[in-house]
């Protein structure tokens, strides 16, 4: 008999990706299109195989690696893991849309010995405690990790980044189906890697040239989207968002598959709609943004589009 626990959601960083890495501003938001929960079961296909060895080595790592910051059951852990315990998950991976997040989300809700829950008081300091634990646990897969996106999972709040000490959750104007605007994704059909894209970035960053524009450029126009977007000033968003396309399409083509690249062009020289990376870049979703929705769905009529929100 097959056992599963909570469902963790997954996330989409609307604003933000690389710019945190740097004091940006950044704001994420759950995506409950798609989930992963711990299971138990007697693991017949490859996936729950696969699963499995990944948890047994993440649970090595933890056992090796103590942390001051959290305490885990690694025993019961290590248990249930050969009692065939998996993640089971339809969060596509190398997707931008956070699979380890919501796999370290549950790991920590089920064996981490006195845990903060979303039903406590989520003061600033406990919200960066998690923050740095999720950092820890997830670091795991990526080398390196803000910890933001199981804090988004763990949650299943929106989740402003103001810088990196100083996180909070956030309202997000409510969502108006009639109008025509909207966020979507577009699958590029390809899986990218987080630790490449993100090495690739640090190399960069010891340009002179690259610091400044992402001082001057991206983070300026990262940090007036988050506001724009949580003031629900429309009008403005988009004139911001069209900057970032232009500065991202300019600045981190490496990031950007190939085959995208006069698509992401074509969005801003005819404005029908902007887009922009979503999570390191290198395969997986774009995150596109359109104020007249059914306009960008012409333009855009080879690629199956997803909307995440409406404006």
């Amino acid at each position: 008999m097959a056992v599963k626990g909570p469902l963790f959601y997954s996330k989409i960083l609307l604003f933000g990706e690389y710019g945190i890495i740097k004091d940006s501003k950044g704001l994420s938001i759950p995506y409950d299109f798609y989930n992963g929960a711990l299971k138990t079961s007697e693991l017949k296909t490859e996936e729950e195989l696969s699963s499995n060895r990944s948890l047994l080595g993440l649970a090595n790592y933890l056992e090796q690696n103590p942390s001051d910051l959290v305490l885990f059951d690694i025993e019961k852990l290590k248990k249930d893991l050969a009692n065939g315990m998996y993640f089971d998950s339809s969060i596509p991976q190398g997707y931008g849309v956070g699979s380890s997040g919501a796999l370290v989300a549950s790991i920590y809700d089920k064996y981490a010995a006195d845990k903060i829950t979303v039903l406590e008081n989520l003061t600033r300091s406990k919200l960066l405690g998690l923050k740095e634990i999720f950092s820890y646990i997830e670091s795991f897969f990526h080398g390196n990790s803000s910890g933001l996106d199981p804090l988004n999972s763990y949650l299943s709040l929106p989740i402003l980044i103001n810088s990196k000490n100083n996180v909070q959750t956030a309202g997000i104007p409510s969502q108006k189906q009639q109008n025509k605007g909207a966020v979507f994704l577009i699958d590029s059909g390809i899986v990218g890697e987080t630790a490449p894209m993100v090495n690739l970035f640090m190399d960069k960053m010891k340009q002179d040239g690259f610091r400044a524009m992402l001082k001057d450029q991206f983070i300026k126009h990262t940090d007036a989207c988050v506001d724009d977007f949580l003031s629900g000033n429309v009008s403005s968003l988009f004139k911001n968002i069209k900057q970032l396309s232009k500065t991202v399409l300019d600045n981190f083509k490496p990031m950007i598959p190939e085959k995208f690249h006069q698509l992401w062009k074509n969005g801003i020289e005819t404005n029908d709609y902007y887009l922009k990376l979503c999570g390191s870049g290198g395969g997986g979703y774009i995150l596109g943004f359109a104020e007249d929705f059914e306009k960008a769905k012409k333009s855009l009529k080879d690629y199956p589009l997803e909307v995440v929100y409406n404006f």
